[in-house]
Protein backbone atom coordinates (compact mmCIF):
# COMPACT_ATOMS: atom_id res chain seq x y z
CA UNK A 1 0.00 0.00 0.00
CA UNK A 2 1.30 3.17 -1.17
CA UNK A 3 1.45 5.42 2.02
CA UNK A 4 0.04 8.18 0.26
CA UNK A 5 -3.09 5.94 0.43
CA UNK A 6 -3.98 6.17 4.47
CA UNK A 7 -4.93 9.34 5.00
CA UNK A 8 -7.46 9.11 1.75
CA UNK A 9 -8.09 5.52 3.77
CA UNK A 10 -8.75 7.80 6.95
CA UNK A 11 -11.22 10.76 5.38
CA UNK A 12 -13.04 7.69 3.77
CA UNK A 13 -13.72 6.03 7.29
CA UNK A 14 -14.93 9.66 8.76
CA UNK A 15 -16.81 10.78 5.96
CA UNK A 16 -18.73 7.27 6.43
CA UNK A 17 -18.77 8.21 10.46
CA UNK A 18 -20.74 11.75 9.55
CA UNK A 19 -23.23 12.58 7.46
CA UNK A 20 -23.52 15.86 5.00
CA UNK A 21 -22.72 18.63 6.97
CA UNK A 22 -26.30 20.83 7.76
CA UNK A 23 -27.42 24.50 9.60
CA UNK A 24 -30.25 24.65 11.66
CA UNK A 25 -32.71 25.96 10.84
CA UNK A 26 -34.21 23.09 8.55
CA UNK A 27 -37.18 24.90 8.06
CA UNK A 28 -37.55 28.72 8.49
CA UNK A 29 -41.48 29.32 9.11
CA UNK A 30 -43.65 27.05 10.11
CA UNK A 31 -41.13 24.71 11.27
CA UNK A 32 -43.01 23.95 14.82
CA UNK A 33 -44.40 20.96 16.13
CA UNK A 34 -41.55 18.76 14.26
CA UNK A 35 -41.33 15.29 13.96
CA UNK A 36 -38.74 13.48 11.15
CA UNK A 37 -38.63 9.76 10.85
CA UNK A 38 -36.06 7.92 8.34
CA UNK A 39 -37.54 4.94 6.30
CA UNK A 40 -35.40 2.95 3.79
CA UNK A 41 -31.65 1.68 3.47
CA UNK A 42 -28.69 3.41 3.62
CA UNK A 43 -28.34 4.88 0.28
CA UNK A 44 -31.40 4.95 -0.78
CA UNK A 45 -34.21 6.34 1.71
CA UNK A 46 -35.29 9.67 2.80
CA UNK A 47 -36.08 11.51 5.78
CA UNK A 48 -39.92 13.03 5.73
CA UNK A 49 -40.20 16.50 7.71
CA UNK A 50 -43.74 17.18 8.97
CA UNK A 51 -44.39 20.14 10.98
CA UNK A 52 -47.78 22.42 11.61
CA UNK A 53 -48.74 24.10 8.96
CA UNK A 54 -52.09 25.40 10.65
CA UNK A 55 -54.20 24.64 6.98
CA UNK A 56 -53.08 20.86 6.07
CA UNK A 57 -50.83 18.05 6.74
CA UNK A 58 -47.76 17.94 4.33
CA UNK A 59 -44.47 15.65 3.93
CA UNK A 60 -41.10 16.75 2.64
CA UNK A 61 -38.65 13.93 2.21
CA UNK A 62 -34.66 14.38 1.33
CA UNK A 63 -32.26 12.21 1.51
CA UNK A 64 -29.58 14.59 3.64
CA UNK A 65 -30.86 16.60 6.64
CA UNK A 66 -29.68 19.95 4.49
CA UNK A 67 -31.87 18.80 1.88
CA UNK A 68 -35.16 18.95 3.56
CA UNK A 69 -34.95 22.62 2.94
CA UNK A 70 -35.92 22.30 -0.41
CA UNK A 71 -36.73 19.12 -0.41
CA UNK A 72 -39.84 17.71 -2.45
CA UNK A 73 -42.77 18.35 -0.69
CA UNK A 74 -46.65 16.71 -1.30
CA UNK A 75 -49.59 18.21 0.59
CA UNK A 76 -51.41 14.49 1.76
CA UNK A 77 -54.50 15.94 3.66
CA UNK A 78 -56.73 18.84 3.72
CA UNK A 79 -60.41 18.34 5.13
CA UNK A 80 -63.42 20.69 4.86
CA UNK A 81 -65.57 18.91 7.62
CA UNK A 82 -66.35 21.99 9.80
CA UNK A 83 -65.20 20.31 12.55
CA UNK A 84 -61.87 19.39 12.08
CA UNK A 85 -61.17 21.70 8.73
CA UNK A 86 -58.48 23.92 10.53
CA UNK A 87 -55.60 24.43 13.19
CA UNK A 88 -53.81 21.97 12.10
CA UNK A 89 -51.52 20.94 14.73
CA UNK A 90 -48.24 18.99 15.00
CA UNK A 91 -48.21 15.79 12.63
CA UNK A 92 -46.61 12.85 13.40
CA UNK A 93 -46.03 9.78 10.84
CA UNK A 94 -46.09 6.36 12.86
CA UNK A 95 -45.74 2.32 10.91
CA UNK A 96 -47.61 0.15 12.84
CA UNK A 97 -47.84 -3.57 11.27
CA UNK A 98 -46.25 -2.64 8.25
CA UNK A 99 -48.49 0.66 7.11
CA UNK A 100 -48.33 4.38 8.00
CA UNK A 101 -50.29 6.23 9.89
CA UNK A 102 -50.32 10.08 10.46
CA UNK A 103 -51.65 11.61 14.12
CA UNK A 104 -52.39 15.05 14.23
CA UNK A 105 -54.54 17.55 16.07
CA UNK A 106 -57.45 19.43 14.58
CA UNK A 107 -60.52 21.26 14.87
CA UNK A 108 -63.42 24.42 13.85
CA UNK A 109 -61.97 28.16 12.85
CA UNK A 110 -64.02 29.79 15.56
CA UNK A 111 -61.94 29.01 18.34
CA UNK A 112 -59.63 26.31 19.63
CA UNK A 113 -62.21 24.12 21.56
CA UNK A 114 -62.96 21.84 19.46
CA UNK A 115 -58.91 20.63 18.78
CA UNK A 116 -59.06 17.02 18.63
CA UNK A 117 -56.49 14.29 17.58
CA UNK A 118 -57.53 12.41 14.26
CA UNK A 119 -55.58 10.13 12.10
CA UNK A 120 -54.69 9.29 8.47
CA UNK A 121 -54.27 5.97 7.10
CA UNK A 122 -51.65 5.23 4.25
CA UNK A 123 -50.19 2.97 2.97
CA UNK A 124 -47.11 -0.07 3.09
CA UNK A 125 -44.48 3.21 1.84
CA UNK A 126 -44.22 6.70 3.77
CA UNK A 127 -45.22 8.31 0.37
CA UNK A 128 -48.30 6.69 -0.24
CA UNK A 129 -51.71 8.30 -0.45
CA UNK A 130 -53.53 9.12 2.68
CA UNK A 131 -57.52 8.82 3.78
CA UNK A 132 -59.27 10.06 6.70
CA UNK A 133 -59.29 6.88 8.91
CA UNK A 134 -60.60 8.20 12.81
CA UNK A 135 -61.35 10.74 15.57
CA UNK A 136 -59.36 9.55 18.56
CA UNK A 137 -60.22 11.63 21.37
CA UNK A 138 -63.30 12.44 22.00
CA UNK A 139 -62.66 15.17 24.23
CA UNK A 140 -60.13 18.17 23.80
CA UNK A 141 -56.84 16.22 22.77
CA UNK A 142 -53.63 17.47 20.96
CA UNK A 143 -50.48 16.45 19.90
CA UNK A 144 -50.94 12.92 20.25
CA UNK A 145 -48.38 10.22 19.50
CA UNK A 146 -47.49 6.23 19.55
CA UNK A 147 -45.64 5.21 22.62
CA UNK A 148 -44.79 1.16 22.59
CA UNK A 149 -43.83 -0.50 25.84
CA UNK A 150 -43.63 -4.88 26.01
CA UNK A 151 -44.77 -5.33 22.73
CA UNK A 152 -47.89 -3.08 22.39
CA UNK A 153 -48.98 0.42 21.25
CA UNK A 154 -50.40 3.33 23.98
CA UNK A 155 -51.38 7.08 22.34
CA UNK A 156 -50.18 9.63 25.08
CA UNK A 157 -51.90 13.41 24.23
CA UNK A 158 -52.03 16.37 25.63
CA UNK A 159 -55.35 16.78 27.42
CA UNK A 160 -57.78 19.01 30.51
CA UNK A 161 -58.31 16.03 32.85
CA UNK A 162 -59.13 19.28 35.27
CA UNK A 163 -59.98 22.79 34.22
CA UNK A 164 -56.29 25.04 33.90
CA UNK A 165 -54.02 22.02 34.23
CA UNK A 166 -52.68 20.69 30.85
CA UNK A 167 -51.63 17.34 31.14
CA UNK A 168 -50.59 13.89 29.32
CA UNK A 169 -53.11 11.55 28.93
CA UNK A 170 -52.70 7.82 27.91
CA UNK A 171 -54.87 4.84 27.00
CA UNK A 172 -54.02 1.58 25.19
CA UNK A 173 -54.26 1.09 21.25
CA UNK A 174 -56.79 -1.27 20.13
CA UNK A 175 -55.41 -0.64 16.75
CA UNK A 176 -53.76 1.94 15.05
CA UNK A 177 -57.21 3.58 14.59
CA UNK A 178 -58.73 3.18 17.61
CA UNK A 179 -58.34 3.30 21.44
CA UNK A 180 -59.43 0.76 24.10
CA UNK A 181 -60.48 0.93 28.09
CA UNK A 182 -59.81 3.79 30.81
CA UNK A 183 -58.05 7.01 29.88
CA UNK A 184 -55.16 7.46 32.77
CA UNK A 185 -53.42 10.81 33.43
CA UNK A 186 -49.81 10.18 32.91
CA UNK A 187 -48.25 13.62 34.00
CA UNK A 188 -49.88 17.17 35.85
CA UNK A 189 -47.49 19.96 35.48
CA UNK A 190 -47.23 20.01 39.21
CA UNK A 191 -43.12 21.67 38.90
CA UNK A 192 -42.21 24.98 38.95
CA UNK A 193 -40.41 24.94 35.96
CA UNK A 194 -43.46 23.16 33.96
CA UNK A 195 -46.05 26.50 35.57
CA UNK A 196 -44.34 29.66 33.69
CA UNK A 197 -46.83 31.86 31.85
CA UNK A 198 -49.49 28.21 32.43
CA UNK A 199 -49.70 24.68 33.77
CA UNK A 200 -48.70 23.22 30.12
CA UNK A 201 -47.71 19.44 29.89
CA UNK A 202 -47.95 18.67 26.44
CA UNK A 203 -45.97 17.45 22.69
CA UNK A 204 -44.81 13.93 23.98
CA UNK A 205 -42.26 11.93 22.31
CA UNK A 206 -41.08 8.66 22.85
CA UNK A 207 -37.46 7.20 22.22
CA UNK A 208 -35.78 4.09 23.04
CA UNK A 209 -32.32 3.46 23.98
CA UNK A 210 -30.33 0.45 25.81
CA UNK A 211 -33.55 -1.16 26.98
CA UNK A 212 -34.81 2.03 27.98
CA UNK A 213 -38.09 3.77 27.76
CA UNK A 214 -38.27 7.37 27.95
CA UNK A 215 -41.35 10.02 26.85
CA UNK A 216 -40.38 13.98 26.17
CA UNK A 217 -42.51 16.41 26.73
CA UNK A 218 -42.92 20.26 26.74
CA UNK A 219 -43.64 22.18 29.84
CA UNK A 220 -44.91 25.87 30.42
CA UNK A 221 -46.40 28.30 27.97
CA UNK A 222 -45.22 28.28 24.71
CA UNK A 223 -45.67 31.90 24.47
CA UNK A 224 -42.96 31.91 27.28
CA UNK A 225 -38.95 31.61 27.12
CA UNK A 226 -39.39 28.89 29.61
CA UNK A 227 -40.93 26.59 27.38
CA UNK A 228 -38.53 23.68 27.34
CA UNK A 229 -38.45 19.63 27.15
CA UNK A 230 -38.64 17.50 30.50
CA UNK A 231 -38.63 13.28 30.55
CA UNK A 232 -40.48 10.61 31.94
CA UNK A 233 -38.67 7.54 32.40
CA UNK A 234 -39.92 4.26 32.25
CA UNK A 235 -38.79 2.27 35.28
CA UNK A 236 -39.13 -1.19 33.08
CA UNK A 237 -41.65 -2.65 35.03
CA UNK A 238 -45.62 -2.22 35.89
CA UNK A 239 -48.42 -0.47 34.00
CA UNK A 240 -47.56 1.54 31.48
CA UNK A 241 -50.72 3.86 32.62
CA UNK A 242 -49.68 4.55 35.35
CA UNK A 243 -48.05 7.44 36.29
CA UNK A 244 -46.40 5.35 39.40
CA UNK A 245 -44.27 3.29 36.84
CA UNK A 246 -42.38 6.52 35.41
CA UNK A 247 -40.20 8.92 36.90
CA UNK A 248 -40.32 12.31 35.98
CA UNK A 249 -37.16 14.60 35.67
CA UNK A 250 -36.14 18.18 33.87
CA UNK A 251 -36.28 20.35 32.45
CA UNK A 252 -33.74 18.44 30.37
CA UNK A 253 -33.46 20.71 26.99
CA UNK A 254 -33.96 24.68 27.35
CA UNK A 255 -33.23 28.35 25.80
CA UNK A 256 -30.02 28.62 24.62
CA UNK A 257 -27.38 30.31 22.28
CA UNK A 258 -30.11 32.57 21.17
CA UNK A 259 -32.46 30.14 20.59
CA UNK A 260 -36.01 30.34 23.04
CA UNK A 261 -38.56 28.26 23.52
CA UNK A 262 -37.05 24.94 22.55
CA UNK A 263 -39.70 22.70 22.62
CA UNK A 264 -41.95 20.16 21.12
CA UNK A 265 -39.43 17.96 20.14
CA UNK A 266 -39.61 14.67 18.10
CA UNK A 267 -36.72 11.63 17.85
CA UNK A 268 -35.19 10.59 14.73
CA UNK A 269 -33.10 7.45 14.12
CA UNK A 270 -29.68 8.06 11.55
CA UNK A 271 -29.63 6.17 8.38
CA UNK A 272 -27.45 3.30 9.69
CA UNK A 273 -29.79 3.49 12.66
CA UNK A 274 -26.64 4.03 15.18
CA UNK A 275 -27.80 7.23 16.58
CA UNK A 276 -30.71 9.12 18.07
CA UNK A 277 -31.34 12.49 17.00
CA UNK A 278 -33.82 15.67 18.39
CA UNK A 279 -35.76 17.54 16.28
CA UNK A 280 -37.47 20.54 17.81
CA UNK A 281 -38.46 24.02 17.47
CA UNK A 282 -37.42 27.51 18.82
CA UNK A 283 -38.00 31.12 17.77
CA UNK A 284 -35.83 34.08 17.84
CA UNK A 285 -38.23 35.86 20.03
CA UNK A 286 -37.24 36.52 23.66
CA UNK A 287 -40.41 36.18 24.41
CA UNK A 288 -41.11 32.36 23.12
CA UNK A 289 -43.46 32.05 20.72
CA UNK A 290 -46.70 29.80 19.60
CA UNK A 291 -47.04 30.61 16.05
CA UNK A 292 -45.68 30.32 12.71
CA UNK A 293 -42.61 32.33 13.59
CA UNK A 294 -40.84 29.05 14.95
CA UNK A 295 -38.18 27.42 13.57
CA UNK A 296 -36.98 23.57 12.66
CA UNK A 297 -33.60 22.23 14.16
CA UNK A 298 -31.76 19.40 14.92
CA UNK A 299 -29.36 18.22 17.58
CA UNK A 300 -27.78 14.23 18.07
CA UNK A 301 -28.60 12.96 21.16
CA UNK A 302 -25.32 11.76 23.68
CA UNK A 303 -25.83 9.03 26.74
CA UNK A 304 -24.70 9.36 30.10
CA UNK A 305 -23.07 6.39 32.02
CA UNK A 306 -26.27 5.85 33.83
CA UNK A 307 -27.92 4.87 30.41
CA UNK A 308 -29.77 8.62 30.53
CA UNK A 309 -30.33 10.96 27.82
CA UNK A 310 -27.94 14.10 27.33
CA UNK A 311 -29.45 16.83 24.97
CA UNK A 312 -26.90 19.48 25.56
CA UNK A 313 -27.96 22.91 24.26
CA UNK A 314 -29.60 23.88 21.47
CA UNK A 315 -26.81 25.03 18.58
CA UNK A 316 -26.39 28.41 17.69
CA UNK A 317 -28.63 29.37 14.66
CA UNK A 318 -25.98 28.86 11.26
CA UNK A 319 -23.43 27.00 13.19
CA UNK A 320 -22.51 24.51 10.92
CA UNK A 321 -22.80 20.80 12.11
CA UNK A 322 -22.30 17.27 11.24
CA UNK A 323 -25.06 15.14 9.74
CA UNK A 324 -26.71 11.84 10.94
CA UNK A 325 -24.12 8.79 10.44
CA UNK A 326 -25.11 6.76 6.83
CA UNK A 327 -26.09 9.59 5.14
Amino acid sequence: MHLLTVPLLLLALLSSVHGANFTNPLRSRDGSDPFIVWDGAVGSGYYYLLTTTWNDVRLTRATTLEGLKRGETRVVWTDTSPSRCCNVWAPEIHRIDGTWYIYYSAGNKQNLDGQRSHVLKGGTTTWSNYTYAAQLTPDWGIDGTVLRVAGREYFVWSCFPRPNLQSLCIAAMASAVALEGATRVLSEPTLAWERVGNPVNEGAAAMYHGNKTFLAYSGSYCWTDSYQLGLLTYKGAGDPLLASSWVKTGPVFSSANGNFGTGHNGFFASPDGTEIWNVYHATTARTGACDGNRYTAAKRVNWNADGSPDFGKADTIGTVLAGPSGE
